[in-house]
């Protein structure tokens, strides 16, 4: 007979070990080349050099190296480059790219901008930033239609926020 003792041990070292064991199985980071793998997006438009967290069906942690090099900067502003709205919040949605393509039966598939709702710039993003993006999942539904809430933060400040609402493209695979 097992005494309660024993039974604490037990339960305890099998639930470490399947947590090792779960957490084995998941990347929680991604390079460049693993999301690569998951999104269709290449140079200029691939806007996420990495993601530093992972948690399935929830969230990703994504960055942006921001380098003069890049070719919006060559137009957008001569002599105070700026990076442009637009791309902050793609990128972004290339960071819920990732969580949705790893959703159950999504890995191949493409979701595209479906609309952006609540969206407020707060700080510029320069050359020599690095752009770190939050990206939540709040619904999914149908299969087909994603609800997400992003932010992007430069050294501890907000610089943007916003809902971005995603479909399915059926004829679309990566």
């Amino acid at each position: 007979m097992v005494n309660n003792q024993e039974l604490r041990i037990f339960m305890t070292h099998t639930v470490e070990t399947t947590n090792s064991e779960i957490a084995k199985e998941i990347n929680t980071s991604l390079s460049v080349e693993q999301i690569q793998e998951l999104l269709p997006h290449r140079y200029p438009f691939a806007l996420v050099d990495r993601i530093i967290e992972y948690v399935p069906g929830e969230k990703a942690v994504g960055i942006k190296n921001v380098t003069f090099n890049e070719p919006h900067f060559q137009g957008h502003i001569p002599g105070h480059p700026i990076m442009p709205g637009v791309l902050i919040v793609e990128a972004m949605a290339q960071v819920g790219g990732v969580v949705l393509t790893q959703l159950p039966g999504m890995r191949g598939k493409f979701f595209a901008f479906a609309g952006i709702d609540k969206v407020r710039f707060r700080r510029r993003v320069v050359p020599g930033d690095q752009l770190m993006m939050t990206v939540e999942l709040l619904s999914f539904k149908r299969n087909r239609i994603a609800k997400m809430q992003g932010q992007g933060w430069v050294d501890g400040q907000l610089v943007v926020q916003g809902e971005m609402l995603f479909s399915l493209f059926d004829d679309f695979t990566t």
